[in-house]
């Protein structure tokens, strides 16, 4: 979870540049990042895949005023709306873009090419109609930041009582990294137009996913037994759920905002 989807980034710029508030080459390339290439294949007027300025642009032409985040895992179509084909692909990738103002949405695919020693990433976002209606169980700003608050102390609690301590060489690995990206500026992972409240909520759910992945791989510097992992699993799988729904709360809220008439 320390990892930004790459639904959230495509949604946050998307949505700026659709705002007039970033250029075509600003958006695009936050979106892109340390990928080699994103294209979009499936676009209506579109013979083949086509790149993120022009598909953007396209999905502009075709009435789309905004762009919300899917998260979902097996048992929690999180954002989703249908139809099935859809939230399969959704599914598969455990990400996906929702387009507001038009049914379309849309959903990588990542592939490495190149030769040994120079890898690269390719992206290829697919284009698919969605049933316009209520994305699944997403909640308001202000609920997600209650419920990671929440989630964040009864977590710790958990696992203060399971003896998991916040210590061993993957756990300093875990906050090491999560330093570094900070420090190097990974911190800005929202684009211009978002409100203070949804940088803050998807701060702390970043926070909320670090004590996560701590978690999972402190072993006191021995092996974890299977009821331990299973003690933990149980203690952390709201934690998680809950840092996902806040994730997409966050991404969304531009939208959401928009919608409610609020600027």
């Amino acid at each position: 979870m320390l990892t930004e989807p790459r639904s959230g980034r495509l949604a946050a710029w998307g949505n700026a540049l659709l705002a007039g508030i970033a250029s075509p080459d600003d958006a695009v390339s936050a979106v892109v990042g340390e990928d080699a290439v994103h294209r979009v294949e499936g676009l209506p007027g579109e013979s083949g895949p086509v790149g993120l300025s022009l598909a953007l642009g396209r999905l502009r032409a075709l009435g789309v005023t905004g762009l919300r985040v899917a998260l979902p895992v097996p048992g929690h179509p999180l954002g989703l709306s249908g139809p099935p084909e859809f939230n399969a692909r959704a599914l598969e990738a455990e990400e996906a873009v929702v387009c507001h103002g038009a049914a379309f949405g849309l959903v990588p695919e990542v592939r490495e090419a190149g030769p040994a020693g120079d890898v690269h990433v390719e992206v290829l976002w697919r284009c698919l109609p969605v049933r316009e209606a209520p994305p699944a169980d997403v909640p308001s700003l202000g609920e997600a930041e209650r419920e990671l608050a929440e989630a964040l102390r009864e977590a710790t609690e958990a696992l203060s009582r399971l003896d998991v301590a916040g210590s061993g060489p993957v756990a300093e690995a875990a906050v090491d990294a999560y330093r570094a990206r900070v420090e190097g500026g990974d911190g800005e992972v929202l684009a211009p137009g978002y409100p203070p409240r949804a940088v803050r909520v998807l701060e702390l759910a970043r926070r909320v996913g670090l004590l996560v992945s701590v978690a999972y791989g402190s072993g006191h510097g021995g092996a974890v037994s299977a009821s331990e992992m299973a003690a933990r699993g149980e203690a952390l799988r709201p934690v998680e759920r809950t840092a996902r729904r806040a994730r997409v709360a966050a991404y969304n809220s531009v939208v959401e905002e928009r919608e409610r008439g609020v600027r």
